[in-house]
């Protein structure tokens, strides 16, 4: 093995301990690199070759890409064929998934409020329940 390979070997295996899944933070160091367009975060299941998880993915320019020649993928969670896509070690914002998961706890909230499913219990799903009986 050249020099090279040896170094892009290394490379790589750091490369894989630093990788993080965009969406839920989880360690991708299992994954074999490359990682091919079919991968899946193994603790959420998303794919893992989607604009959010490329190192030239920047919400703040146009077309949300750094790279000027890469063709518009318009939604930046599915899979797509880009040829420029990089695995990027900085994607997950752990704020941006701590503000998502509040938001998504108040919505919760709003709607499970005084709804009780428990046996015995009156709510809105007893009441219906009763309904069909």
């Amino acid at each position: 093995m050249s020099q090279y390979g040896h170094a892009a070997t290394l490379y790589l295996a750091s490369m894989a301990d630093d990788l993080k899944c965009y969406r839920c933070g989880a360690s991708l160091a299992e994954l074999s690199l490359p990682i091919s367009r079919q991968d899946e975060c193994p603790s959420c299941s998303v794919y893992l070759h989607v604009c959010k998880m490329c190192e030239f993915h920047d919400p703040a320019v146009p077309k949300q890409c750094r790279e000027d020649d890469a063709e518009e993928v318009y939604d930046k969670q599915k899979l797509n064929f880009c040829e420029w896509w990089k695995p990027g070690d900085l994607v997950f914002d752990a704020a941006r998934a701590q503000e998502e998961s509040a938001a998504k706890d108040a919505l919760v909230a709003l709607f499970d409020e005084g709804e009780s499913d428990k046996p015995g219990q009156d709510g809105p799903m007893s009441e219906a329940d009763k309904l069909f009986k």
